[in-house]
């Protein structure tokens, strides 16, 4: 058995004092089979990761309302048409209104082929169509500052308005025990301005269970200068699908806020199983993770998890010193971490999704993807909150990640008392484009990956096929003791920028990397990493000493990209000389699997097509 050593850039991670904020469980099969789901199929990988094996049905011919319509009107009693609502009934509430209150889903039997639907009384033509996604154009809103343009056909509120004048932590929106088989269609989900810190705009009712829950085609959102820390809380749940949505206005303000951290969505704390989740074509837009599950308390983890097609991005308007700079009341930025986060979280599928803009200056240091298995530290003497956490079966792929601090952290580390959570294994991340690394501009590492393997052990990991030319560190690795020396980890097609160090340690005596030689990769390869697979990669401007079989490239117009290409075209290899390519790049076909070299182009242009109009 050989060691294979990897060093990366020499910093100082503060990445495992980010205080977590759900922690997730092993999540129990589900007791039926419900028609809203696939059948599980246990055989389906993408390399060593094993795939969902439940995914969530949530076009509108899966949620039949058969039953009766009711119309809720300005100044009419939504909760109490709520509670008197049967399952196959519709609600439709008026469109162009406002319904003040908290307002609770109250548990009903009802099943697959009758649900109960909440909706606009819009309508279905003033709508998106089922499978597209929603703006706040829907709502009357043609534009909110820093963000993409929403290109409105028409400034016309379709929408019907739930909004909450409530008192600090208080969802307006809640799921009570045995709440299912619910459906929003076409709603403005929000709370009213104040300088309360609202935790969720949606979210189950305390310690409770809810099921068969779909948000289709909603704005849900905070205002621009409040702390709504959370849209939707998927604690205790099953069976949720968030489908063709808009969230906006996620934020924690530093200094003069209450909250460290700030999603979109996030899931799962607590000892109730949780999961399959669906979360498909919605712009995710908050200051701290866009999406994160992990980081409480818990003995469940989520299972079979979809993320697809989805926009996560950060206005860089939050970004102190940018024009139109935008913070809380009193001038003090929001606090921003990264744009996807797991802390416990089990198959999950992350696919065809565009990140954008992700900075340091707080907690974190503005990495695009943190996979850390935690298990929740609460301080000396207070008992292992989280055993059962894990990460584990992760497929990344198809996907485009612009303007951030740092690429990956992949860490699995110890608490402070010596307890660790269960597994952090079985990654498979491929065919992504990186465009704009950069540690100076947006206050990170500027490192492509940064790697730590302790307790527990690191293993099963490939990265294969990305592109990412711009990292001032390929790699920065910790491996903090000789039994945690990182497993199966391939590195293989990839075209990776070096423009500062190809790999270095993370620091300490402790760390395998150490080297007060400055040892080169390949050294460092052998005696770190054990079984791995690190080949037919192009180190741009790389300078060290690789392992066999990798190629060095001076800089990105020795690799032969395609000159002038625009978007993704400007990420692919010359194939023959002409107008825009000097020569052919010896790039071409030169992988290990024969393929060219980086990222498939072609692959991610069809999965992505559509997340941004």
């Amino acid at each position: 058995m050989e060691h294979l050593r990897k060093v990366l850039m020499t910093v100082l991670l503060d990445s495992w004092s980010l205080l977590l904020f759900l922690c997730l469980a092993s999540a129990a099969a589900a007791t039926q089979t419900a028609p809203t789901a696939q059948s599980p199929n246990t055989s389906k990988f993408d390399g060593p990761a094993e795939l969902p094996r439940i995914y969530i049905k949530s076009g509108l011919v899966d949620t039949p309302a058969p039953g009766k319509t009711v119309f809720v009107q300005t100044g009419d009693d939504l909760q109490k048409a709520l509670d008197d609502a049967s399952c196959g009934d519709t609600v439709k509430l008026e469109a162009g209104t406002s319904f003040a209150g908290r307002f609770k889903l109250p548990k009903k039997s009802c099943d697959d082929t009758h649900w109960i639907i909440i909706r606009t009384s819009a309508p279905d033509n003033a709508l998106p169509p089922d499978g597209t996604r929603i703006t706040p154009c829907y709502a009357g809103v043609a534009a909110l500052p820093g963000r993409p343009a929403f290109h409105c056909a028409s400034d016309k509120n379709v929408m019907a308005k739930l909004t909450y004048a409530g008192r600090n932590e208080l969802a307006p929106l809640v799921f009570s025990d045995g709440a299912n088989h619910y459906r929003f269609i076409g709603l403005e989900i929000t709370r009213d301005p104040s300088e309360a810190s609202i935790a969720s705009l949606a979210a189950p009712d305390g310690p409770v269970a809810a099921d068969h829950i779909i948000f289709d085609r909603v704005w849900m959102h905070g205002n621009a200068q409040d702390e709504t820390r959370r849209g939707l809380f998927l604690s205790g749940t099953t069976y949720m699908a968030v489908v063709d949505s808009f969230f906006s206005d996620f934020h924690c303000i530093a200094r003069e806020g209450s909250c460290v951290d700030a999603q979109t969505i996030a899931g799962g704390s607590g000892d109730l199983p949780m999961g399959p989740f669906k979360i498909v074509n919605n712009f995710l837009e908050a200051s701290g993770e866009n999406l994160m599950f992990g980081g409480s308390r818990a003995t469940h983890t989520p299972t079979d998890i979809e993320i697809r097609h989805n926009y996560l991005f950060k206005p860089i308007i939050w970004m102190r010193g940018e024009p139109g700079f935008a913070g809380g009341p009193k001038g003090n930025p929001f606090i921003v971490k990264n744009l996807f986060e797991l802390k416990n979280a089990q198959r999950v599928l992350f696919e065809g999704n565009l990140l954008e803009n992700s900075w340091g200056g707080f907690s974190q240091t503005g990495f695009a993807m943190v996979l850390t298995p935690r298990n929740v530290y609460n301080g000396p003497g207070r008992g292992n909150l989280c055993p059962t956490c894990l990460v584990t079966d992760v497929t990344i792929r198809d996907c485009v990640i612009s303007h951030v601090g740092s690429g990956f952290l992949i860490a699995n580390p110890p608490n402070p008392d010596g307890t660790a959570a269960a597994a952090g294994e079985r990654y498979s991340i491929h065919d992504l484009i990186f465009d704009d690394i950069d540690g100076t501009k947006y206050a990170g590492f500027g490192a492509f990956m940064v790697l730590i393997s302790n307790q527990p052990t690191l293993k099963d990991v490939r990265f294969d096929h990305i592109t990412a030319v711009t990292p001032r560190v390929l790699m920065n690795v910790g491996v903090m003791s000789e039994q945690a020396h990182i497993r199966n980890f391939v590195f293989t097609n990839n075209l990776i920028g070096a423009y500062g160090s190809d790999v270095t340690g993370t620091g300490g005596q402790q760390n395998c990397v150490y080297n007060p030689q400055r040892q080169q990769p390949a050294g460092i390869f052998m005696q770190c990493f054990i079984s791995s697979t690190v080949t037919n990669n192009v180190i741009v401007n790389g300078f060290a000493a690789w392992p066999a079989g990798n190629f060095l490239a001076k800089n990105a117009e020795a690799v032969g990209f395609v000159r002038g290409g625009k978007g993704l075209d400007a990420f692919r290899l010359c194939r023959e000389k002409g107008p825009a390519c000097k020569n052919a790049s010896k790039y071409i076909n030169a992988g290990s699997d024969h393929k060219d070299i980086g990222a498939d182009v072609d692959s991610i242009s069809s999965a992505i097509r559509g997340v941004i109009e």
